[in-house]
């Protein structure tokens, strides 16, 4: 059983770490519990703050932010509000530049009430005002609530900017439990991809020598156990689970802090979601859940590390390969199009795919092998048990799920790895030579092919629910004609139906 968390012994402290560096949070007051809205004007008047800037969209507004806007009314607080009439925030340069415009020069603290966008949006922008922020938060759906970082689209770019950590998180679990649900298993999501990062972090400090921490490494498998204990009380709804949770997304953004960037928390799983998520804006599609897109990555980059367990290298030759740097520019240019120019020059800075850099690489991988496949086997949970558990809860488990073709699949597996200048699997799978071919692997056939079962029985679909009704309201429309049409092929199909259903459920 996953100890409980006390987020105390993290806040108004430093420590000093077997890592050698001091670890401490700005971070001062954490109120993850029932009524909480109710104390948030003794939060603000805590940390010495008049006049609250409150920024929400029309969402989180009804939400939570009228009923904040009530208890600082009766509390005698006088406070400015800004309310994002988009239903689908984007961060981007056009949004930014609308809240810094409405910001009011009279209030000493920004509150932003939401989770995501809207903690990212006043993160930055408080930080660039030279004033401390306060989080309200509307939904457990990420991590980011006290990382250092946020992050924004520029130039068409996902990036992450230096910024600084609120001051106060301030959840209501009666508030937090009645989010959307899609936006609860983002969180879980979002966690569950710890998984993955944790082991991109460690392979990276053994293959580059790039700094890491134990310690923090714990508190971030701390908070992966605490969730994947109360994942089947989360589809309940159930407040305590909510608060356990939403204090372990608290917790991950703790150790964010303490190393001063997302490494705790963002890998391989985040690159391929940061892919997706600039595709589909560029196509002008309505954005996924980072979260949702965060846990399907977790599970294709599981799967790719389980690959990666049965090779074989013959380093001799891999490092005798060459790079046509020409065609990766044009491929980049064609799938990242008005984001190219960031993502070219971010390799002229980085060199990733410089060769004699990857030589040296490849020299440390052949000789730390060994220690590299127990990482992986000590690191990762099986493919099969996160899809189980996403999947329990709802959650789609693969991009087609999410309007992700096997296409935008492939060219994420190839390119993500370009998006940020940070060592993972996709650099390993650049290195060794098996990026295309781990690519395609990941897009050419159903997940579940070799255990197909019918669609109803099935514990993922391959469509989005809006497509999913569509189709029940065809088949409820088609079922009955069937069975005048053709009665013999119709009542074989009930039977193997159920048939196979008990077998599905004799198996479990």
């Amino acid at each position: 059983m996953a100890k409980k968390i006390n987020l105390n012994d993290y806040l108004g402290h430093s420590m000093d770490c077997t890592c050698g560096k001091e670890h401490k949070t700005n971070l001062k007051i954490v109120d993850i519990d029932k009524d909480a809205v109710s104390r948030l004007p003794k939060h603000i008047e805590a940390l010495g703050y008049k006049k609250p800037f409150l920024v929400a969209d029309v969402n989180t507004w009804a939400a939570a932010g009228a009923l904040a806007a009530e208890k600082l009314d009766v509390a005698g607080i006088s406070y400015k509000k800004y309310i994002f009439n988009e239903k689908e925030l984007i961060p981007d340069e056009k949004t930014l530049g609308s809240l810094m415009m409405a910001f009011s020069r009279d209030c000493d603290v920004i509150v932003a009430v939401g989770s995501g966008t809207l903690n990212d949006l006043c993160k930055f922008s408080s930080f660039q005002l030279g004033l401390d922020y306060m989080v309200f938060a509307t939904a457990p759906s990420m991590d980011g609530f006290v990382s250092i970082g946020a992050a924004l689209i520029t130039n068409y770019v996902k990036t992450t900017y230096q910024a600084h950590v609120p001051l106060a998180v301030i959840g209501d679990t009666d508030i937090l439990a009645a989010a959307p649900m899609e936006m609860i298993t983002a969180g879980l999501g979002d966690i569950l991809g710890k998984y993955t990062c944790l082991l991109d972090w460690k392979m990276a400090h053994i293959i580059t020598g790039e700094y890491y921490c134990s310690h923090i490494a714990d508190m971030v498998k701390e908070a992966v156990e605490i969730v994947v204990e109360e994942s089947t009380r989360i589809k309940d709804r159930n407040p305590d689970a909510v608060k356990a949770v939403t204090e372990a997304l608290v917790l991950s953004g703790i150790a964010m802090s303490f190393v001063g960037n997302s490494r705790p928390a963002s890998g391989s799983e985040h690159h391929l979601s940061h892919y997706w998520e600039m595709k589909f804006q560029a196509e002008g599609k309505k954005p996924i859940l980072h979260g949702i897109k965060v846990g399907i990555g977790m599970i294709a980059v599981t799967k790719m590390y389980e690959t990666l367990e049965n090779e074989q290298f013959d380093f001799t030759s891999l490092k005798e390969r060459s790079f046509d740097y020409a065609a990766w520019e044009k491929k980049v240019k064609d799938c990242y199009q008005d984001a190219a120019p960031g993502i070219i020059a971010l390799e002229e800075k980085a060199q990733k795919n410089n060769l004699d850099k990857r030589n040296k690489r490849l020299a440390i991988l052949e000789e730390k092998w060994p220690e590299i496949l127990r990482t992986i086997k000590e690191s990762l949970p099986s493919s099969a048990e996160m899809e189980k558990l996403l999947a329990s809860l709802g959650a789609p488990i693969n991009p087609a799920q999410i309007g992700v073709s096997s296409e935008l699949v492939e060219d994420a597996v190839i390119l993500a790895k370009e998006v940020r200048d940070r060592f993972t699997l996709l650099q390993v799978l650049w290195d060794t030579g098996l990026l295309d071919e781990y690519a395609k692997m990941r897009s050419d056939k159903c997940p579940f092919m070799e255990t197909k079962t019918f669609c109803s029985n099935c514990s993922v679909h391959c469509y989005r629910p809006d497509m999913r009704e569509k189709i029940r309201a065809v088949m409820r429309w088609a079922g009955p004609r069937m069975l005048l049409h053709h009665p013999v092929a119709a009542a074989r199909h009930v039977i193997e139906t159920k048939r196979e259903k008990k077998k599905l459920e004799a198996a479990e």
